[in-house]
């Protein structure tokens, strides 16, 4: 469980300048939030170390990196701790695997990959999904085209 962190409403406005665009210079987001440069530097420092901020990540396209195919996939298990935790151990291997999380709902998994053909993705489904005999089913969607996601968050900023 995460421990509980007095934010005020500068840090709010910091992390939400820092969400958009991590690489805003310190004096652009003093004038943003209010605060000198030397504010915000303490601030972001305090919020890394507190562990607030949690990673500082470029976004990047994944066309470019030969990935541009993005799948989510709801997978449902047999139930039972020991299967989740050897399907999460699994998960983590596959580098194809953008993000996982152990859900609620009609799923236990969702999963968003990134693969560079639909046959990379037969053969993803083939090793992680049908080879496994805890996995009772899958449901895979293919991305058209993100309407929402950090590049537009940064392009709607500009």
């Amino acid at each position: 469980m995460a421990k509980s962190i007095e934010l005020d409403q500068f840090d709010q406005a910091l992390l939400r300048e820092m969400q958009s665009d991590n690489q805003t210079p310190a004096r652009v987001l003093a004038e943003r939030v209010g605060l000198s440069q030397s504010a915000v530097l303490r601030r972001l420092r305090r919020l890394r170390d507190e562990g607030v901020i949690v990673a500082d990540v470029s976004v990047v396209n994944p066309a470019v990196m030969g990935v541009p195919l993005t799948i989510h996939v709801l997978v449902s298990i047999d139930q039972g701790a020991r299967q989740a935790a050897a399907f999460s151990k699994k998960l983590q291997g596959r580098s194809e695997v953008i993000q996982a999380s152990y859900v609620t709902g009609g799923a236990d998994f969702a999963l968003l990959l990134q693969l560079e053909s639909m046959e990379a993705y037969a053969q993803f489904a083939a090793e992680v999904f049908h080879a496994d005999p805890h996995v009772s089913s899958f449901y895979t969607y293919v991305a058209m085209r993100e309407v929402v996601g950090p590049a537009h968050r940064r392009s709607a900023r500009r």
